[in-house]
Formats: C-alpha cells, structure tokens, sequence
C-alpha cells in the first residue's frame, strides 16, 4: 500500500515518548497525533527522546515532510521524489511501477552483503531510511541526516554488584514492554538470548511462556537439546518442529516473493517455519532474542579482531626488523607454524573495517570469475567498502570492541538480522518484539566497561556473569549457532531441492550478470566438493533469481537502464 496520500501519513511500530505529556497524548489519541505535536518543531531534538521501534511519515500544515525510523530500523520506511513529490512506504516495492529499473549496483550490493543496506534498494531512485535517520522535505529540498549516533562512555569505575542488579531489573523490564497481554510466546534457539527471554517471560507473567524451536536432521546444525535444556529450566510449553529439505523447495519461492527486494539471510526460511507453527498454534506475537550479542559482546569476531589488534602493539623494530623478513623467507610457507604466522600478519596489516572483508565470498572468488564483463563495467566495486568505512568511523568511541558493536548494529542487526525476523513473522501472521534491543537496555550497554563485554578473550562476560545461576550452565558454556540451515549439505543430496537451486542459477546466468561458466562450476564441482562453504554461495544466487522471476521477470542487464 502507498502511504503517500497527503495528510494521512505512515505510523508503524510502538513508539515510547520520553515526554509525559506526549507518551499520555499517544495512549489517549494514538501516536499519529503525538508524532504531530513531537514534529511539530526540530525532529533532530525530538527524536532522540523517543524510544521504541518506529517508522514514522508526517506532513505538517506548512507543506513539510518529516519520516523517521528508530535506531535499529526494527520498522522500515522507503522513499522517492517524483515530479517535486516525497512519496514514501513501508516496502520498496510499494514506491516502484513499471518503469522503475532495477539498479545493478544493488544487486551488486546483495552479493556482496546478501542483503541490499540502506539507504539503496533494488530500485533505482527508491531509497530506504538508514536506522537512526530523519529525512526532512521542504520546499523541493531532501535533508536526510542521522538524529542518532551510539556514543560510548568509559565508566572511571564499575561495581560489579549494582551493575548485576540494575541488568537483571533492565532485562525484567525489557520483556514486560513487549508483552501484549496475548499468548505470552517467543523464539527459542537454545543460546543465551532466547534462552533469557523465555525464562523472563516466566518472571513477567508468573507463567511459563510459549517456546517454538527449529530442529535439523544434519550434523552440526540442530541444537534442539539445548532448546529442550531451557525449556526445561523454566518450565515452558516447548513446541518443537524439523524442517526438511521438502520444507525449502516449498517456502523458498514463498520467503522470496514476500521481500520487497532480494533477501539472502538462509536463516529466514527456519525463522519462518517456526513462527508459521506458532501462528498455528494461536501465538499473534512472538518475542525475539536478537540483539544481545551486539550489545554486549558475544560474537567471536569481536575476539579475533582483538588478537589482531595485538599487533599493533609490537614495536615498529621487531616487526619490520625480524618478524616480517622471517616470515617471508623462502619456504616459510611449507612450515605449519610460519605459515600460520604469516596468515596473521597478512590479516593483522589491514586495517579496520576492511579486514572483515578477507573472507568475503566475491573476495575470494574473484569478481572476474564471478560477474559477466557487462555487469562489472556498470558497478562500483569498492562502493560496498567504501560504506562500511563511513559506518566504522561514525561511532562515539576509540575502543575497537565498541566499535565493532556499533558496526554491527548496523550491519547485523539493522540490514540483516532484523528484516529477517520481520519478514518472517510478516509472512506468517504474527507480529514480533525484540526485548533485548529496548532503549534501556541500549544505554546500559553504552555505558558497560569494554572489559565486562570482551574480558580477555572471553565473549559477553558480563552478561553471561550476571545471568550464572538463572540460565542453565550448558547454555552459558554453549557455543553459539543459531538458526543456522544445512542449505548446501542438503542441496547436493535432495533431488529437488538440488533441482530448484540448479534451475535458479541457470536461469539467472541467463539475464547477464554472472557468468554461465561460473554458474557451471559452481552446481558441477564447487558445492559437491564444499557445501558448507559454497552452499552459502549457490542460496544467495537463488534468492536473487526467486525474487526477480516474482518481482521483475522480464529484467536483464541488455534492459537495464
């Protein structure tokens, strides 16, 4: 639907206002009329007072247009300016017709993401609001700006005790916010997150929750034992359901046509199937467990690039005098622990945020190998870095934890992680609440010592800590997964699941932007040999082509404008 009917406006989410009058206003007369008074003045100093996820499009009696998104984008708002016009929507897809071509660029961007970040989209023109941004419109001028930007503080000193104390009630809190008085119900993987949530929906509601958990019959991939573990702990209502490989052949055009533009995220599909259960099973909310590993220091990344970091520290003698030239001798690389040594270096001489890109799948493969000559002629490679760079260095810190979290509030949570549970949910009719991402919480973490998040090399202590004795001790030990598809192990051993993948890429090697012959070698000789590795390679290429056979069928770089 398009919401850009003058005076009408777009009013997503649950928008908290810091401000008494207006939060009372908003109870009273809903928040399309408090967002009229909040706007009414300077967005950037009424935005950072309201809390909550958000997507927001007003016009005010002067002719001005204001749209705004909360921090994280949990909500989504598109925009384009046609004829002197700000046309705005929730999806891209609402602003498009049969004109608006698609842009390589951002398909370029997908492959290279596995989703399209804003502020592009798939349509040339049509831009999506980054999180924690304004836009405003007035006479024939577009300002989009951030209104917020995560600043960190370094507490001169931290009491362990009152710290535990205020997370705990942080946490209580945090769930009690999202609860909607419905079937208290949400997402169990078994880590730590969800694990939480669902142990806190306990204490909130004096009952156990409504726990769903997704399971996979392939080695490696299923964690349903320490699902079962929390389900266990708080006495929850454990609803359990296996995806199969028939499962995908089935939902994966259905997953690919809901998105408003290519999505690549493999975990969408199991996040689907497990909120479609518990829709089944009467849930109309489902609360999510995203976020605490950005917040406060869970992802292993954050680790490594920690031993990285190391070695700036060794003095400019040594490295350039004896550890370099040792390592590059002739030879060296036929000694395990040379060789070793001379990865590191390698990984430890670039620089932040670039070194995350090494393992990038395009990076390694090779984008001549890749992307048809056409294709490459028309994108700008270095544009997706170039972004990432401006991202790394907007946040309020000089400490590389910190800035690895605020990164990945954008680029984990934000572009990916979150659009993932939103169209899932989306799709099977249920609406989803992320306890962990609540603004309370989000200051907390702004204010946690850098030590309390990575101590040593060990991963979101703090948390982990403040949480011993209330999640089970299998759970806080676990390492982390997640959702995680066997996409590529099933792909080389289900017919038609290998069928779909196979037609997808040939159909898409079709329209001119990879090559056939890379096509060829991927389905024939890369996948069988590494489907772990290259599964991941083959489903981003199928999304692509799922959802331009639904969406723009006729599409091919010889139309492309």
């Amino acid at each position: 639907m398009n919401h850009s009917v003058p005076d009408i406006g777009l009013c997503l989410g649950s928008p908290r206002f810091q401000d008494a009058a207006l939060q009372s206003l908003s109870a009273q007369q809903g928040a399309a009329a408090a967002w009229r008074q909040a706007l009414a003045a300077d967005p950037l100093k009424a935005l950072p007072a309201v809390a909550g996820d958000f997507a927001v499009g007003l016009r005010d009696g002067r002719g001005r247009t204001v749209l705004a998104v909360d921090r994280f984008a949990m909500q989504s708002l598109c925009y384009r300016v046609v004829g002197g016009e700000l046309r705005y929507a929730e999806r891209a897809d609402a602003l498009a017709d049969g004109d608006t071509p698609v842009d390589p660029q951002a398909i370029f961007d997908y492959l290279y993401f596995h989703v399209i970040p804003s502020p592009r989209t798939i349509f040339r023109g049509i831009h999506r609001l980054p999180p924690g941004h304004v836009a405003v419109f007035e006479a024939g001028r577009l300002d989009v700006r951030p209104y917020w930007v995560p600043q960190f503080t370094e507490p001169a000193r931290a009491d362990y005790d009152s710290l535990r104390a205020s997370f705990l009630q942080l946490l209580q809190d945090s769930v009690a916010h999202q609860l909607d008085g419905t079937k208290a119900a949400c997402f169990l993987s078994g880590g730590t997150d969800s694990s939480t949530v669902a142990g806190m929906i306990g204490r909130v509601r004096g009952e156990a929750a409504d726990c769903y958990s997704i399971g996979f019959e392939a080695e490696g991939y299923d964690e349903m034992a320490f699902a079962r573990i929390a389900a266990k702990r708080f006495g929850c209502r454990h609803h359990e359901y296996y995806v199969t490989p028939e499962d995908l052949v089935q939902g994966i055009p259905q997953v690919a046509r809901h998105f408003d533009q290519p999505f690549g995220n493999s975990s969408v599909l199991p996040a689907y199937f497990c909120a479609k259960v518990a829709r089944e099973d009467g849930v109309t909310r489902l609360l999510a467990g995203d976020g605490g590993d950005e917040l406060f220091g869970g992802n292993s990344r954050y680790a490594k690039q920690r031993v990285f970091s190391w070695y700036d520290g060794v003095p400019g003698v040594l490295r350039n005098g004896l550890l370099e030239p040792v390592l590059g001798l002739p030879g060296a690389d036929k000694i395990a622990l040379l060789r070793k040594g001379n990865s590191y270096v390698e990984q430890a001489r670039v620089p932040m945020p670039d070194r995350l890109q090494m393992y990038n799948l395009l990076r390694r493969l090779g984008h001549e190998n890749i992307f048809a000559a056409d294709f490459l002629a028309r994108v700008d490679t270095e544009a997706p870095l170039a972004q990432q760079r401006g991202v790394w260095a907007e946040a309020g810190t000089d400490k590389l934890v910190n800035r690895m979290l605020a990164y990945d509030w954008r680029y984990t949570l934000a572009e990916a992680d979150l659009p993932k549970v939103r169209g899932s949910t989306a799709l099977a009719g249920v609406s989803v609440g992320y306890p962990m991402l609540d603004q309370a919480l989000l200051d907390f973490s702004l204010g946690l010592p850098v030590a309390y998040k990575l101590k040593g090399l060990k991963l979101r202590w703090f948390f982990k800590e403040a949480l011993r004795g209330f999640l089970p001790d299998e759970i806080i030990h676990k390492k982390k997964q997640g959702f995680g598809l066997p996409f590529g192990v099933w792909a080389t051993r289900h017919a038609g699941l290998r069928a779909l993948a196979a037609d997808s890429l040939h159909s898409l090697s079709a329209r001119g932007i990879i090559q056939p012959v890379f096509i060829r070698q991927l389905i024939d000789e890369l996948l069988p040999a590494h489907p772990g590795y290259y599964g991941e390679m083959v489903w981003i290429l199928m999304m692509l082509e799922q959802w331009l056979q639904q969406h723009v069928p006729g599409f091919s770089m010889d139309s492309a404008a």
